[in-house]
């Protein structure tokens, strides 16, 4: 009787090589079969990994997304030339014409005190404190310095009044001078400000870079005199 060969059991190559004392195409079609399931594998693996790529990738994006040119980067808000300095204590301060300047892109008062400014502190205590808060020096003896809009008291913007040489809440009433030094009201402390540089002539305001710990002064740290002009509410 003979038996088709279809209704025999299906062997694989190892077993066939068993059967018949091995054989070059027993072990061609088993090497086939590896080099498919590793292929299948690296496959899956590939694509697991280009899926979790794109996945952290977007969730960096969201988290850090390219903010040049915007707030929480580095913005250059104009040329050493669009920010006249002045001397405080004198009344020269005047809105976007001479000592500060407003800037809404970067959410900051640029304050620039001439070379004949009147500091209180001399000597390392006056380099120390300037550093402390965030001044730039400029070649030409003028110091710069960038302040956050928002008052430290409770988030309030904070406009710079002519009529009194200085910063005033209008929320609550905290009070800060020309260089975002504390003078009275419920702050805690003195107004935050930004790093910046001058660069080629430009000034450029690091708004991702933000000095909050320049605390009320004091006879050892105050940089210049209270203003004479009361300031009303």
């Amino acid at each position: 009787m003979s038996i088709d060969s279809s209704d025999r059991p299906a062997v694989t190559p190892q077993q066939y090589e068993i059967l018949h004392g091995g054989g070059a195409e027993a072990a061609e079609i088993a090497k086939q079969r590896l080099s498919r399931r590793r292929f299948l594998r690296r496959s899956m693996l590939a694509i697991w990994g280009l899926s979790t790529t794109a996945a952290v990738a977007g969730a960096l994006y969201m988290t850090y997304p390219n903010l040049a040119g915007q707030f929480g980067s580095d913005i250059t808000v104009g040329k050493k030339s669009d920010f006249p300095a002045a001397a405080p204590g004198h009344g020269t301060f005047k809105l976007g014409q001479a000592g500060v300047f407003y800037h809404q892109e970067a959410k900051a008062y640029i304050s620039h005190l001439s070379k004949d400014t009147a500091f209180l502190l001399h000597g390392t205590d006056l380099a120390d404190q300037l550093d402390a808060e965030n001044f730039v020096k400029d070649s030409d003896g003028s110091y710069w310095v960038a302040l956050y809009q928002r008052c430290v008291h409770l988030g309030c913007t904070v406009p710079f009044r002519d009529d009194c040489d200085s910063f005033k809440c209008p929320c609550h009433g905290s009070h800060y001078n020309v260089d975002g030094e504390f003078l009275d009201g419920p702050a805690p402390r003195s107004l935050d400000r930004f790093a910046m540089s001058l660069n080629n002539g430009e000034v450029i305001v690091s708004t991702g870079t933000l000095n909050n710990t320049v605390q009320h002064p004091d006879k050892t740290t105050q940089l210049i005199a209270i203003p004479t002009v009361e300031c009303s509410v």
